[in-house]
């Protein structure tokens, strides 16, 4: 009995979630490292919201490439199909770093950030200066992505991992090295320590990666021309950037909710603690897509593993959420004034089951990925944008709820949304 055909059970399933789970557990630890070291600088509220918007325009316009993990574990089966695919990414990561030069050095920065989103002078200029230092982050994140999905495909997941030890370390190293120069603004501190992180990532992924094309058998790749990754790969690439897309649109109101700067502030904070919950779903994506491609009959194994995985992960985040740990951890770890670590409480508090949604999500879209129905991904993304607008508009103009507050139903109402959509589909 080959692999492919052996039945596939939890611990198999487990043996290549772990590496994955690890490697996003410490991309999301980056976040409360980097607000931890920015309010501990000089003006810790107006560097940690344009540290926030910053990494917000930086996920929007990176959006494009996030997929490209999926897309190279889905399709790339031999040295043809992979020359095709990585022409596509390559040609797609120099598009986006066009993208994000244009919005730091013309004047369409200034119209989006203070006309548009209303952003006080004081957070506009540092976005600015933080967003350019995020300069090479689009394309190093799309160049690592495919080769990682190379590894993930082989089964090699824990390379995977090793490749965020470096980006990890070479990220601490970076913003400890700025903060004991005491480099200003601090929201510049981040934005470095993300770049330098990230480009030493994209290095070590390609390194290890020379394995597995060496073991591709030879391929024209003809069945994967520009037409199919196109058809396969730009619903995907729309679903990231309406995903990310949140992220502005949240941001816009928050700047006409009240305490605007203190929600600003607040919120990355809040959301590096509950990615910190939601990235072993995250993680889930990827192994579930490729579990699938070798035994088809995986399916239930995987959706159980899905449920059980969903349990622990939200019941965690409550545990920290609902109890003392709360005020520890905005306080004692996050480095927030007592003011400010109340006003995160309850946020947190309100995201408790955005971890579950996050697994199950992950699961719904492995599926289709498998069955090549992106599509449905898309809309399903468009049904969670809607939602998160709407309760917003609600959250705000009609119940005058702090904007971290709105923010925080907001993003719950819209990925619950999203999650019945594909359910139903």
């Amino acid at each position: 009995m080959d692999a492919a055909a052996e039945p596939t059970d939890a611990r198999r399933i487990a043996a290549l979630w772990l590496p994955m789970a690890a490697t996003w557990f410490m991309m999301a630890a980056e976040g409360p490292f980097l607000t931890a070291i920015v309010a501990r600088l000089a003006e810790p509220e107006i560097n940690l919201a344009a540290h926030g918007v910053a990494y917000a325009f930086a996920l929007l316009v990176e959006a494009p490439v996030i997929m490209m993990l999926s897309a190279s574990t889905a399709l790339v089966e031999d040295r043809g199909s992979l020359r095709r695919l990585a022409a596509f990414s390559n040609g797609l990561n120099a598009a986006l770093t066009v993208v994000q030069v244009a919005l730091v050095a013309t004047p369409a920065f200034t119209w989006v950030a203070e006309r548009l989103l209303d952003l006080p002078p004081e957070v506009a200029w540092r976005t600015r200066l933080a967003l350019a230092l995020l300069i090479p982050w689009p394309g190093a994140i799309g160049y690592r992505r495919f080769w990682q999905g190379l590894l993930i495909r082989d089964g090699r997941t824990r390379l995977v991992a090793y490749g965020t030890v470096v980006r990890i370390a070479t990220m601490a190293a970076t913003a400890a090295a700025l903060y004991r120069m005491d480099v200003r603004p601090g929201a510049c501190v981040g934005a470095a320590a993300l770049s330098a992180g990230v480009c030493a990532e994209a290095v070590a992924a390609r390194w290890m990666a020379r394995g597995v094309v060496r073991r591709l058998g030879e391929g024209s790749g003809a069945a994967l021309d520009l037409g199919t990754i196109g058809r396969f790969y730009l619903p995907l690439a729309l679903t990231s950037v309406l995903t990310l897309a949140s992220q502005p649109v949240v941001t816009f109101f928050m700047g006409h909710a009240p305490r605007p700067v203190e929600s600003l502030a607040v919120l990355p904070v809040v959301i590096a603690l509950v990615f910190l919950f939601r990235s072993p779903g995250f993680a889930y994506q990827e192994v579930a897509i490729a579990v699938l491609a070798r035994n088809r009959g995986s399916r239930g194994a995987v959706r159980r593993f899905a449920v059980g995985l969903a349990v622990v992960t939200s019941a965690a985040l409550a545990v920290l959420a609902f109890t003392p740990l709360a005020r520890l951890w905005f306080e004692g770890v996050a480095g927030l004034a007592p003011e400010l670590a109340r006003a995160a409480i309850v946020p947190a508090r309100v995201l408790v089951l955005l971890p579950a949604s996050a697994v199950i999500l992950s699961l719904q879209r492995a599926e289709l990925v498998d069955a090549r129905r992106t599509g449905p991904v898309t809309w399903a993304t468009v049904v969670e944008l809607v939602g998160i607008v709407l309760a917003l508009v609600a959250g705000i103009a009609g119940l005058g709820l702090p904007g971290a507050e709105a923010a925080a139903w907001a993003f719950l109402v819209g990925r619950l949304a999203g999650n019945v959509w594909l359910g139903l589909r």
